[in-house]
């Protein structure tokens, strides 16, 4: 198969494909578009939450659409949870964060009693943040 091919299912699929890492940084980064921003809807900083937490993301000046799609103008989700580095730019994120490539807008979460971080971050159609990266900012949770 194609090394192109191989990598093109790695990402769309979230599996790792080692013979695809010296391709994978290589890839074009997508320019994002002109004033898009990420939010996360809810839950609100500060909150305090029970252990299963629905999470609303929200997206302003471009589209949603699933990984693979060919749309300058759109990409999907990426939620960080309890993250302190943000995603190497320029190369398909990986597994922390967590992948919505259907474009899924939402998600629900179990989480242990504490304190938690969330961050939202976009990925265009090889889950490639875009350039500038659209990133929210970071909401703090308490699960109780």
């Amino acid at each position: 198969m194609h090394l192109f091919k191989q990598l093109r299912i790695a990402v769309l699929t979230g599996t790792s494909l080692i013979a695809g890492l010296a391709v994978a940084n290589d890839l074009p980064v997508t320019p994002a578009p002109e004033g898009a921003k990420v939010t996360i809807i809810s839950p609100n900083d500060g909150d305090t939450v029970g252990t299963e937490v629905v999470v609303l993301f929200g997206l302003e000046g471009m589209g949603v659409a699933p990984a693979g799609t060919d749309n300058p103008e759109a990409g999907h989700h990426h939620l960080l949870v309890d993250q302190t580095e943000l995603p190497k730019e320029g190369a398909p994120m990986g597994n922390p964060p967590l992948h919505f490539g259907k474009g899924q807008t939402q998600t629900t979460l179990r989480l242990e009693p504490g304190t938690h971080t969330l961050q939202l971050i976009m990925g265009d159609k090889f889950h490639v943040p875009h350039n500038p990266p659209i990133i929210s900012e970071l909401v703090t949770i308490t699960v109780k």
